[in-house]
């Protein structure tokens, strides 16, 4: 490997010094909370029935690109649990993931009763995934936005074969959310 010319490094280290002023930046820690069940016989039985119907409904996706079927269930309020799948397009950013799928028809069909959880489950050709699967960043963000429209929490469960995850929250899975308050421009 060749070295680079000392004008270069010399450069390079001054400008990185320029950034870094120890004491200027104050470094912060993130930590997550969340609760892991090895398998399912110390769930409650809502916590079962959530992740029964987002097994069941990753098995209507239509997933023929990808073959990774996603079932979402998000509980409202009421009791009331609707499902979404992930739903696959040959132009891929058509698709749209099962945590949308599921927080977009609650919201437009039952607008008064507010989610208070979703589970999640995927499944290859082979069966339901080993490890518990996350929402991808969009779906983080779209259920941030669901938390902060309502004021409240959204119990996240998530399912794999082996066992389960729950976080009482979507910000122990996005912990800095582009938030609305983001947005607030002041105009002339």
């Amino acid at each position: 490997m060749q070295a680079l010319p000392e004008s270069i490094l010399t450069i390079f280290i001054t400008f990185r010094s320029n950034i870094v002023d120890e004491d200027m930046i104050k470094k912060k820690k993130i930590t997550i909370s969340y609760m892991e069940a090895e398998n399912q016989s110390g769930l409650d039985e809502e916590t079962k029935e959530m992740i029964e119907a987002a097994r069941n409904s990753a098995l209507n996706a239509y997933a023929p690109y990808s073959r990774f079927r996603v079932g979402a269930a998000v509980k409202l309020e009421s009791g009331r649990i609707v499902c979404g799948t992930n739903v696959e397009n040959a132009a891929f950013p058509s698709g749209i993931c099962a945590e949308r799928n599921a927080l977009s028809y609650a919201v437009s069909n039952y607008s008064d009763d507010k989610p208070v959880a979703i589970a999640i489950a995927a499944m290859t050709d082979e069966g339901l995934t080993e490890e518990p699967v996350t929402p991808c960043g969009n779906c983080r963000q779209v259920i941030a936005e669901e938390e902060s429209r309502n004021g409240k929490n959204i119990k996240i469960i998530l399912s794999g074969k082996d066992k389960t995850l729950i976080t009482g929250s979507v910000a122990d899975l996005l912990p800095l959310q582009f938030r609305k308050n983001n947005l607030k421009i002041n105009l002339p």
